[in-house]
């Protein structure tokens, strides 16, 4: 199963539906928001594109407290389960424990991947091209055997790109 994530939209609508629309069409089947969403209307951008998704509070979405019951956006640390795969979400990257398969986090606005101890340690980097001059997302696939990662960039006025792919053994 595709997991399309993304993190640290902030203000940029736009940018934030150019990332949820590239996720879709490469296949995401669940939506994965690892915080500072910002604007409800990145949330509205959620709950309408057709998919199931979790968006995690970050630390600029106190704001949004006011929506928690619109949407499904949750308080960090949070776990659930699919496809036999359990994961953390959250935004700030203080529960760095591997007390579950996939941790996601993003805070940092920068890409980071890390297969350790069993456990897939994922941050998106930033869709709000804040830090650099550049939009991204990742693709988690889950399979039984391994964890395929897809980061995936975009400038200014261009399109989505694969930068690289990862793919760790699952245990």
């Amino acid at each position: 199963m595709k997991k399309g994530i993304l993190s640290d939209t902030h203000s940029k609508v736009k940018k934030a539906k150019k990332a949820l629309d590239f996720l879709i069409n490469e296949g995401a089947e669940f939506i994965i928001h690892a915080g500072d969403v910002v604007e409800p209307e990145i949330l509205e951008l959620l709950a309408h594109c057709g998919k199931r998704y979790v968006a995690v509070y970050g630390n600029n979405d106190a704001h949004l407290t006011q929506y928690h019951n619109n949407y499904n956006l949750v308080q960090e640390p949070y776990y659930f389960k699919i496809a036999d795969t359990k994961f953390k979400l959250m935004h700030l990257p203080f529960y760095m424990s591997n007390d579950a398969q996939v941790v996601i986090f993003g805070h940092t606005h920068a890409f980071e991947v890390e297969f350790k101890g069993g456990t897939l340690y994922l941050n998106p980097g930033e869709v709000c091209a804040r830090n650099k001059p550049l939009s991204e997302c990742a693709m988690l696939e889950v399979k039984s055997n391994k964890f395929i990662v897809n980061y995936y960039t975009r400038k200014s006025k261009k399109e989505f790109k694969l930068q690289k792919s990862y793919e760790f053994k699952r245990q």
